[in-house]
């Protein structure tokens, strides 16, 4: 049993907590508080006044995946580019647990992350979470059943497609594509039903399969768009077809915000201070967040990278200073990306009976003269500078 004591604790969903203690017992918090009683079996750590907030969370990473470092003429394992449709992609396929990011992200706070196929197809395949911690093998780390598929919409599948003239070379195109395919997964998910109701034999469709349950609204969709227009098209096929989404990056969003705001959108928002290296994010402004907010929008905070992901808080505090809440900074790299995971019974606060999920800083978690000087996972030590 750990006791950590004498602590900031930014719970997020009651508060900060000064002078508190948080009792770690077999891998979760069992108590945090201000009048926690300390068995006499506790390792006591004495946090003399260091902020802990629940282990920060990315919930749109491509680490392990995508190759990094990455040799010279290739390496890169997110994007299968054979084909504009690959919903039978996995990621965890290509997941490598010894990927040099997981130590390097966890030094700055992170405890879970989701690494997702990339966006050059305009369905490309299912991520999966996994917690940062060290592992032999991928199912040491992956939190099975977050499985999500992943789209895109934009320049990105346009521009791999186009240059070959394949379909889809426009944004029309884009749209097509992925109401045609939408289309058919429904056609196949109802003559599946109904063989398997009559007995009847039925013969699987190997690439419309894993779009059976997207196309139930039982499998969540993460669709990557980033000029408002584009955002518009993935919320409006998506309520074509009744999908359970998520929408990534947002960089114009803050031109639509109170649509997203009234139709409750959750947006995964970031990189923030992109540079304007293709036209759809020559709009990018790091005061996004903060007029998404303002609307009432739930966001959460990406770096949308691999060992880079370690700069995020950083990251966000400039987002602080260009008007986000210090409230919602802290619920977009804890709780909000939780809840787009579906994990927000688990992790993204301090509660008793969640996953001892911590992390332990020496100043304010999103100041650049701070720096992380522990991680905690399931109640375990994997970066220790105390």
């Amino acid at each position: 049993m750990i006791a950590l004591t004498n602590c900031r604790a930014v719970t997020i969903t009651d508060g900060l907590i000064e002078k508190a203690t948080i009792l770690i017992e077999g891998g979760l918090i069992k108590a945090v508080g201000q009048d926690v009683e300390l068995p006499e079996d506790a390792r006591v750590i004495n946090l003399k006044g260091k902020y802990v907030t629940p282990g920060f969370i990315d919930a749109h990473c491509h680490f392990s995946a995508m190759g990094e470092p990455r040799a010279r003429g290739g390496g890169d394992d997110g994007n299968e580019v054979s084909s504009p449709v690959t919903a039978h992609i996995r990621i965890v396929d290509a997941l490598d647990p010894f990927g040099i990011a997981i130590p390097l992200v966890r030094t700055a706070g992170f405890t879970t992350c989701y690494t997702m196929p990339g966006s050059a197809n305009i369905i490309g395949g299912t991520g999966i979470a996994f917690k940062l911690k060290d592992g032999k093998c991928i199912d040491d780390i992956i939190i099975p059943g977050t499985e999500m598929m992943k789209m895109a919409l934009g320049e990105n599948p346009k521009g791999v497609y186009g240059q070959r003239k394949q379909m889809p070379i426009t944004r029309m195109g884009n749209a097509a594509v992925l109401r045609e395919t939408l289309f058919n997964a429904k056609e196949y998910a109802m003559q599946k039903e109904e063989a398997e109701k009559e007995g009847k034999p039925f013969k699987k469709d190997f690439k419309l399969e894993p779009l059976v349950p997207v196309v139930k609204g039982e499998m969540r969709c993460r669709i990557h768009c980033h000029r408002a227009d584009d955002i518009m098209t993935a919320i409006r096929v998506s309520e074509e077809f009744g999908l359970d989404y998520v929408l990534e990056h947002c960089t114009e969003g803050f031109k639509i915000a109170d649509i997203l705001a009234q139709k409750k959108v959750k947006c995964v928002v970031g990189p923030m201070r992109m540079l304007p290296y293709k036209m759809e994010v020559w709009n990018c402004t790091i005061e996004n967040p903060a007029m998404l907010e303002k609307a009432g929008c739930e966001i959460s905070l990406t770096a949308d990278a691999e060992t880079a992901t370690r700069w995020l808080p950083e990251e966000v505090g400039v987002a602080m200073a260009y008007g986000l809440s210090e409230e919602m900074a802290f619920k977009a790299l804890t709780i909000n990306p939780a809840k787009v995971l579906g994990l927000e019974n688990r992790i993204g606060s301090i509660e008793a009976g969640k996953d001892a999920d911590l992390a332990i800083f020496d100043g304010h978690p999103f100041s650049n003269f701070t720096r992380c000087r522990a991680t905690m996972i399931d109640g375990e030590f994997y970066h220790n500078e105390l």
